[in-house]
């Protein structure tokens, strides 16, 4: 059986989605478009891209954030660095920054926001007062009611599994981090699917909960391990072992440095595998031409390749 091409899986706020072309470092984590970071995450990098950054309750951030565009950063969490925005920025209640704030738009922030290495803005500042003590409290339980579920990354999510495979409301193409994550260069650990786009550089041990999609000329440096199934696409390489609970599939010219483990292991013949298979269900080979010859043929059938002909001629 095989599994499903990344193209088919739709946006899910329990998927960590990591787009094309995002390279990991030591320390940051190089993107482009809008960056979602969900409750209760704990990230041991910074974030650099032209898009803006939503960073919802609770979450802990131990690098810098950098973007072109503004920053939303929700209730209780905290920035271990800097902050250098290229438009507005939010911080909201009892927000830490361990750096300095620098931005080129307006400041909104709320009660109690420490940053100790002060802020620069060339726009308008609003410091909100402070709530009145009855109020406050009033506040803090429904914040225990509501367990840390940030209003504007709720609002986002809505937005995007209302949009039924249309344009993203967010942005084109978006980093998105689920609740209750940890991502770290030893140990990232999820209860969540994974999707990593084309020709990515991805660092970190993967600990997940679901299905794991990696897509064409991207490199894992680090182990991958989860209940599900896990399909890699053309030319991936994988730093690590792939321990999946599911069917594993590897692609044409895959390369895993380690072991493969899995219910069903279904290999090109030119994937490259430097350590043991273990297949409960057995391993088997298949023709990726044969494979596209078949797909070929179906979509002739289906009248799908006329179609997309004359959908080239409009573009």
């Amino acid at each position: 059986m095989r599994i499903d091409s990344p193209d088919a899986m739709a946006f899910d706020r329990r998927t960590l989605v990591i787009p094309d072309h995002t390279h990991f470092e030591e320390k940051i984590i190089r993107t482009k478009g809008d960056v979602v970071i969900g409750d209760r995450s704990m990230l041991r990098f910074g974030i650099e891209t032209n898009g803006r950054i939503f960073v919802g309750e609770h979450a802990v951030i131990d690098g810098d954030l950098y973007t072109q565009d503004d920053v939303r950063v929700d209730i209780f969490s905290n920035i271990g660095g800097n902050i250098t925005s290229g438009g507005n920025a939010y911080l909201g209640e009892k927000v830490h920054v361990n750096g300095k704030l620098s931005l080129k738009g307006d400041l909104d922030v709320g009660d109690s926001v420490d940053i100790e290495k002060g802020f620069e803005a060339k726009g308008w500042i609003n410091i909100r007062s402070p709530v009145p003590v009855v109020i406050y409290i009033f506040i803090y339980l429904m914040q225990l009611l509501k367990v840390g579920h940030s209003e504007e990354i709720e609002r986002l999510l809505e937005e995007l599994e209302e949009n039924n495979g249309e344009t993203i409301p967010i942005s084109e193409t978006f980093l998105f981090i689920p609740n209750n994550t940890i991502m770290a260069a030893q140990k990232s650990d999820a209860e969540s699917s994974l999707r990593i786009g084309k020709k990515c550089k991805v660092l970190g041990n993967y600990s997940l909960k679901g299905p794991v999609f990696v897509d064409d000329d991207s490199e894992v440096y680090g182990s991958i391990t989860t209940t599900h199934e896990v399909y890699c696409g053309k030319n991936v390489t994988i730093h690590g072992a792939v321990t999946a609970q599911g069917n594993v599939h590897l692609d044409e010219n895959c390369h895993v440095i380690g072991n493969v483990k899995g219910d069903t292991i279904m290999l090109s013949k030119s994937t490259i595998i430097e350590g043991t298979l273990h297949a409960k269900q057995g391993t088997s080979f298949f023709d990726a031409k044969k494979e596209k010859a078949k797909e070929k043929v179906k979509r002739f059938e289906t009248n799908t390749d006329v179609v997309d002909e004359v959908q080239e001629m409009l573009e």
